[in-house]
């Protein structure tokens, strides 16, 4: 393989979270060419069309119109699976490597994952199976369950029988406040704190503008703490950071549009008995869910020294305030040096895959 190898970034795309990948997308290629790699960015509009940049210089403030040129996809085609076409016809853009940095659904829910495996083209973060499992919460926690491993309490609704829950059996179940949420959402997108009965309708409306199920989630007191984890099939655990939020709760504006909201403790200030437990967690998540490349878990540290997991994030944010580039930063591993750990762990996955369907 070559080097410097030539990454497409694949960023945008037609989730609720689109701007958020932008400012993701700029730190990645940032980083992917202080590793000495080429950097082509692909840009999936918000109409679902993908385009690709000459330079990462083309990567847009929020909301600007792409002036790039329209891709073709080529199945199988590995290197030449992405073209575009110029004056003089095709032209594949050789591609070694493909980072995409989608957030939310058909991004990491493993849509964009089986495309890519259908190009024949590497890529970075976890693959269709792991990528569809962490993106569905309700299916994270079961499976979760199914390993032993401990998840807060909670109930599923599905649209379809929203009308049998009644807000006293939530109370009943879970006590209040509660936290609804789609299933299949990302960045707090959706999600809504309820403190009563009475509230409790119209944000399970909201919640369902988002998917056909929701989880409705026992509200944990505790701190939010996260752990990056990195690698294939002998992954590592970052030390922990905690969000320490001045909000009641940490939604989508505290997290990427008020500066003031919240904070990063990096590492978390935690017994050490306690980090211990959640970074074993952490790595035992990772296996249980089918993760590979990289993915953050995220947990509630309780006041009795209990370690909860939340969810699993697949393709964890990496914009100025994201977790899981500064957690591997303190942990040494600085942005180049992981954006070029994250393109080799893709590239080595590639071969044992390919090795491995040859052998069949």
């Amino acid at each position: 393989m070559p080097n410097p190898l030539h990454v497409g970034l694949l960023y945008g795309g037609v989730s609720s979270e689109h701007d958020v990948s932008i400012l993701s997308a700029r730190n990645v290629a940032r980083a992917l060419e202080a590793a000495g790699h080429r950097v082509t960015p692909i840009r999936i509009e918000r109409d679902g069309r993908w385009l690709a940049e000459r330079s990462s210089d083309a990567l847009h403030t929020h909301g600007a119109p792409s002036d790039g040129t329209l891709v073709h996809l080529a199945p199988g085609a590995g290197r030449d699976a992405v073209v575009v076409m110029d004056p003089a016809g095709a032209m594949p853009l050789g591609l070694d490597v493909v980072f995409p940095i989608l957030h939310g659904q058909n991004g990491e829910d493993g849509v964009v994952q089986g495309l890519l495996d259908a190009l024949s083209l590497p890529y970075v973060g976890p693959g269709v199976l792991g990528s569809a499992v962490c993106m569905d919460k309700e299916v994270t926690k079961r499976l979760l369950q199914e390993a032993g491993l401990p998840v807060g309490p909670y109930l599923t609704v599905r649209a379809a029988s929203r009308d049998d829950l009644s807000a006293a059996a939530v109370g009943s179940a879970l006590g209040w406040p509660v936290f609804v949420k789609p299933a299949n959402s990302g960045s707090s997108v959706g999600v809504t704190r309820v403190v009563s009965a009475d509230a409790l309708a119209a944000a399970l409306d909201t919640a369902f503008r988002y998917d056909t199920k929701v989880l409705v989630e026992a509200a944990i007191a505790g701190r939010e703490v996260e752990c990056a984890v990195l690698g294939n099939e002998a992954p590592e655990a970052s030390v922990l950071g905690e969000i320490v939020s001045t909000a009641a709760f940490y939604d989508y504006e505290a997290k990427y549009l008020d500066a003031d909201a919240a904070r990063m403790e990096v590492p978390a200030d935690l017994p050490a008995d306690v980090s211990d437990r959640a970074r074993a967690l952490a790595v035992q998540t990772y296996i249980a869910l089918g993760c590979e490349g990289m993915a953050r878990v995220d947990f509630f540290a309780t006041p009795d020294g209990g370690v909860l997991i939340n969810e699993v994030n697949t393709i964890p944010g990496f914009t100025a305030r994201s977790m899981y580039p500064v957690m591997w930063a303190h942990a040494g591993v600085d942005g180049p040096a992981l954006a070029d750990r994250l393109v080799q762990l893709a590239l080595a996955r590639h071969e044992r895959d390919a090795a491995l369907s040859t052998s069949r």
